[in-house]
């Protein structure tokens, strides 16, 4: 079980996360009662051996995944109960994703990536290209803004990934491996990114890692076991 937090400091709260996955006869349980609550503007960390449920989770946080049993918090809101249109409208403004793969729409150009989301808010045209402007020039890509995506080398587009995840100011960013296929100089500009929008925004970020170096940039390490969050140190494997 995760550390306590007071609810009016939660950007994200879960509890009681069972999913449970069926095909034919055969059942597996990749998440058993899970709990998690992310602090505002804390950085948590999150690891475990593969299997043990972590991507399963941050799907289920995102509001991608339906959970078999239990809830999801944001704002107060069980994000679980919603219909699939008002799920979807809260993760667009509250929830940043940054998954293993497919983060970013191949067939647009950096800065398209980076307004997409605020696009299909609606936002104002000149709201939208202040803040991706903002965006880019904080990631340090100002210059690629008319860049295919296919052209960026791997830390760049994870730079674009994560501007492109925080362009709608969310409570809390999600990552799954986020330096995951990154050198490890690429790696620690990643991280610092990370740090950066934490201090500025107050994002809240969960990063789901197997690499140490990650976990220890967090405030809070926590791990994953047989689809259950532990605390750090109670005995489990880091994988």
């Amino acid at each position: 079980m995760s550390a306590p937090a007071t609810h009016a400091a939660l950007a994200i709260e879960a509890d009681g996360l069972y999913l449970i996955y069926r095909e034919r006869d055969v059942e597996t349980v990749a998440l058993r009662g899970a709990e998690i609550s992310l602090p505002e503007g804390a950085w948590t960390s999150l690891m475990g051996p593969s299997g043990s449920g972590k991507s399963t989770l941050i799907h289920v946080l995102g509001g991608l995944l339906d959970p078999s049993g239990g809830r999801v918090l944001i704002r107060g809101e069980d994000l679980t109960r919603l219909p699939q249109a008002e799920r979807a409208l809260r993760r667009r403004r509250h929830i940043g994703m940054i998954l293993q793969r497919d983060n970013l729409h191949p067939l647009l150009d950096v800065a398209g990536n980076v307004a997409l989301t605020l696009r299909l808010d609606g936002r104002p045209a000149a709201q939208v290209r202040a803040r991706v402007a903002e965006l880019l020039a904080r990631v340090g890509l100002s210059a690629h803004a008319r860049q295919p995506i296919g052209k960026l080398s791997g830390g760049e587009a994870q730079r674009v990934a994560i501007a492109a995840a925080l362009a709608p100011r969310p409570d809390v960013l999600l990552t799954d491996e986020v330096t995951g296929e990154l050198d490890e100089e690429t790696a620690g500009e990643v991280l610092d990114l990370l740090a950066d929008v934490r201090a500025r925004e107050g994002t809240a970020i969960l990063t789901v890692t197997h690499n140490p170096l990650v976990a220890e940039r967090a405030d809070r390490m926590l791990r994953m076991r047989d689809g259950i969050v532990i605390e750090a140190g109670r005995g489990t494997d880091s994988g």
